[in-house]
């Protein structure tokens, strides 16, 4: 389901460069043994483009698939790496997996989001069972900035202030 929801993102998008912000595979093992068809369509969605692994600490070690492999990239004054760093200038990071719950129209409603504040963007994780944290985690605390903004994934994104979330 992931593989087909990625490649459905990148036919419909086209995109020059694909970064992968970390933990792609369960582990390094998953990613040395994908079964060929996997491995083969990976091929064919890099095919064209640039493609960036970086390292993720499930899998933090280079593995033989399309692309290339490093520990972060620093592209256009943005940083891309897997964890988040304190007091970050234009980062763009994925480990905490954002995740806020709400209460609409009396149900209670939890989805991926992104997490961002002037100094950078936390992503929701895209692989289909991976899990998340509460925006409401203390981890957040030390990383975001007080305005930070929760944008809510889904048909329509909801974006809200991580402070109206935190109950």
């Amino acid at each position: 389901d992931t593989l087909e929801r990625l490649e459905a993102e990148i036919n419909a998008n086209a995109p020059r460069t694909v970064v992968s912000v970390g933990d792609s595979f369960d582990d390094d093992i998953a990613a040395e043994t994908l079964p060929s068809e996997v491995a083969e369509r990976l091929q064919r969605l890099a095919a064209g483009r640039e493609w960036i692994w970086i390292a993720g600490n499930h899998d933090p070690r280079p593995h033989d698939l399309p692309g290339t492999h490093r520990s972060e990239l620093a592209r256009n004054g943005i940083t891309f790496r897997h964890i988040a760093t304190r007091n970050a200038v234009a980062e763009v990071s994925a480990h905490y997996h954002p995740k806020a719950r709400l209460i609409a129209k009396g149900q209670r409603i939890t989805r991926r989001c992104f997490l961002a504040d002037r100094g950078r963007i936390i992503l929701p994780a895209f692989g289909t069972y991976t899990g998340g944290m509460r925006v409401s985690h203390p981890v957040f605390d030390t990383l975001m900035a007080p305005d930070a903004v929760a944008v809510l994934t889904g048909r329509q994104p909801i974006a809200l202030p991580r402070a109206a979330l935190m109950r």
